[in-house]
């Protein structure tokens, strides 16, 4: 057994024979080097999440591709990639009951083919700082579908973060601006869209992990997602992705980046901080996405947006607390 040794000081910094204030210094250091990495791992997680945009804009811009060719590239390829490194490494993981499989079709079907879709369509309308920013409405989606079919309580706390989020959505979306409204509105909707999509991920999820481990519901929503997707193709769009090097480099990237990298980092980060604590440092996204886009690809938000924002992460941030229990 480790022994980690105690001193005790008193208010003149000397050494004291009692007690009245002690540290144990190992295991402070110990938890906060266990903290640090947990956020580092979060915050690797976050800004893998926000190259989605630029790399979405490449495939599309300079190579070609449509949002839903892409869409489904990411799924298939992540899906294979997770798929062979269980095989490999835990067969046992890859075990399901017949009754679930209802459940990995919705969440191949909402989840995963439907969500991919409708954010990188938001990305190429909209740009990567406004579909960011909308995509972040996810917890106020899931305050409200938890309420409506989970059974959990929507309480004010929820209502008031639910109200933030709803009034920074208008204010992101330039509701006020009405010509922009006209030329961007299915857009917005689409970012809309991402973060119910991105709501039902995270409902969907909570369901799965009560039975199965985290990679298990990952990688057979991601399977269920590839199905739904294949019809949507034409071999043509298929051989056109896979015949441009510069392409194929950059859906691997989509695969093992923002698609599973940061799946395995947040995963990562949840052994060392709270899920509490996590959500908030992953709200880091948008700001990150938003970074990117200005610094790449000369996005730029107004004042209004940024103040939509900056209520959106509030709402997430309100909804992402968990509120303190009084004492007896």
């Amino acid at each position: 057994m480790k022994i980690v040794k105690r001193m005790c000081y008193n208010d003149s910094n000397e050494a004291y024979p009692r007690k009245p204030r002690c540290r144990v210094g190992a295991f402070v250091y110990k938890m906060d080097t266990r903290r640090f990495r947990g956020y580092a791992f979060v915050l690797g997680a976050a800004t893998l999440w926000a190259t989605l945009g630029i790399i979405f804009k490449s495939l599309i811009d300079d190579y070609g591709l449509s949002r839903i060719t892409i869409a489904f590239f990411r799924a298939s390829l992540s899906a294979a990639i997770l798929f062979a490194a269980l095989v490999t490494r835990r067969p046992g993981a890859l075990r399901i009951a017949k009754r679930d499989i209802l459940l990995f079709t919705a969440f191949g079907l909402f989840a995963v083919a439907a969500f991919f879709i409708v954010y990188v369509t938001a990305i190429d309308l909209v740009g990567v700082s406004v579909a960011a920013v909308l995509l972040y409405t996810a917890p106020a989606w899931v305050a409200v579908i938890s309420a409506l079919f989970l059974a959990e309580q929507l309480t004010m706390r929820k209502l008031i973060a639910v109200m933030l989020a709803m009034i920074g959505c208008t204010l992101v979306a330039r509701i006020y601006d009405v010509s922009g409204l006209k030329l961007n509105g299915l857009g917005i909707l689409a970012g809309l869209g991402a973060g119910l999509g991105y709501a039902l991920y995270s409902v969907l999820s909570k369901i799965g992990v009560r039975r199965y481990d985290g990679w298990t519901v990952l990688v057979y929503g991601l399977l269920f997602g590839s199905v739904f997707l294949a019809p949507l193709q034409s071999p043509q769009s298929i051989v056109a992705a896979l015949r441009q090097p510069g392409a194929v480099v950059w859906l691997l990237a989509l695969a093992l980046g923002p698609t599973l990298g940061a799946g395995l980092a947040f995963n990562a980060g949840l052994r060392y901080i709270p899920v509490s604590s996590a959500s908030v440092v992953a709200t880091l996204e948008p700001v990150i996405a938003s970074l990117l886009a200005f610094a790449f690809l000369h996005e730029r938000l107004d004042l209004a947006q940024l103040a939509g924002g900056a209520l959106i992460l509030i709402a997430v941030i309100i909804l992402t607390r968990t509120p303190r229990v009084p004492r007896a």
